[in-house]
């Protein structure tokens, strides 16, 4: 491993030089970092000072390029137990000073070797600072990064970052999915048979499940109610997931059902989204999203304030000072984000659902708001009861 790391450490030395180029034509200079060419994507910014593992192999970032603010990325290296997914998601990455040689006793490769084994392009030494305030200022935008030893002019970049397709309007959640049914076995007596709806599931959350005795059976996302009630489920979850939740008709479709069911459901992030449409409020794109592991939010129904992990770009329309009646009973907003008064949950007065905008999973982030499966789980004891 030291011949491995020494090695990386010594290429980034000669590392290509490369260019960020931002649709607003705003460019920023740097030297390349994991893999060697072009992408494109929307530019994010991530505020997690930790867990770049979980952040890159989180499926809800597909085709998001990843600014991270913490200045010093890599420093713990890469293993085999943090990832999220099978692959990493992102499709560019951005850094401002790479670790040279990472330390930690589980550390099996460098960042910079596992992002160009992957084919992830990247560019180190850029002033991710005031990238990150550009980004607050004039909002997530597509992005290029172009890296090599023979860049295009600068015009001819831009005219291509401009051509890239924007985030809203995508509908990305299918392209990210398991393509088969799987099953994750309860830890322990089997209490609960959960079916979860694959939409960029992280791999976390069925092992939450699993961990509070709830046997696992996650579907691909264009399962159906027929396949949902197949494996005859005590409760549904809907998963985190990319894109524009204006395209996802057919999980909402799917959703409508449960709640006409009356079946105990919880949805996380996408699938709170999901849930919103589905009661028949709107949706819209945040100008900059909430991305990282320190997002102050308020439990309205305790009046309790967690630290908790986000990944969203997009939020529920809905009224956060009434409760609204809606197709299938009574609904109101549960959770808060103090920062911004974002709707963070939603949850039925009448029947046993509800969501939250942010990943109780705690990977990687705080775990403040793991109450929130013992909630799903106190749902189910009482349909059963």
């Amino acid at each position: 491993m030291t011949t491995s790391i020494q090695g990386a450490a010594s290429q980034r030395h000669k590392a290509a030089p490369a260019v960020l180029v931002l649709e607003d034509g705003r460019t920023f200079r740097g030297r390349a970092y994991g893999a060697v060419g072009v992408t494109f994507g929307e530019a994010v910014f991530s505020t997690g000072m930790t867990g770049y593992q979980e952040t890159l192999t989180d499926p809800s970032y597909h085709r998001q390029v990843v600014v991270m603010t913490a200045p010093h990325v890599g420093n713990t290296g890469v293993n085999d137990e943090d990832p999220e997914s099978k692959r990493i998601w992102v499709s560019g990455y951005v850094v401002r000073d790479p670790a040279r040689v990472p330390s930690n006793w589980r550390a099996r490769r460098s960042l910079d070797e596992e992002l160009r084994s992957q084919g992830v392009v990247g560019i180190s030494g850029v002033d991710t600072r005031a990238l990150t305030r550009h980004l607050r200022e004039r909002g997530a935008m597509r992005v290029g990064i172009f890296s090599g030893n023979a860049l295009p002019d600068e015009g001819t970049m831009l005219a291509e970052v401009r051509q890239a397709p924007e985030m809203k309007g995508a509908s990305l959640f299918e392209e990210v999915a398991t393509k088969e049914t799987y099953v994750v076995p309860a830890i322990g007596a089997k209490k609960f048979t959960v079916a979860a709806v694959d939409l960029g599931i992280k791999g976390m959350t069925p092992h939450r499940m699993a961990e509070r005795g709830i046997e696992v059976h996650v579907l691909p996302a264009t399962a159906t109610a027929e396949d949902v009630y197949a494996v005859n489920p005590d409760g549904v979850f809907f998963s985190n997931g990319p894109g524009d939740p204006a395209t996802a008709d057919g999980p909402v479709a799917v959703m409508r059902e449960v709640l006409a069911r009356k079946t105990p459901l919880f949805g996380i992030c996408f699938g709170n989204q999901i849930l919103g449409r589905a009661l028949g409020f709107g949706t819209y794109k945040l100008k900059y999203g909430h991305r990282g592991i320190n997002q102050p939010v308020q439990d309205r129904t305790t009046g309790k304030v967690e630290v908790t992990a986000h990944n969203h770009g997009f939020a529920v329309d809905a009224p956060l000072d009434k409760v609204s009646e809606t197709p299938y009973g009574r609904a109101e907003v549960s959770h808060v984000c103090l920062n911004d008064q974002v709707v963070e949950g939603l949850h039925l007065l009448d029947q046993p659902a509800f969501s939250v905008q942010y990943h109780p999973e705690a990977a990687a982030g705080p775990h403040d708001a793991a109450y929130l499966f013992d909630r799903f789980v106190s749902l189910m004891e009482g349909q059963r009861a």
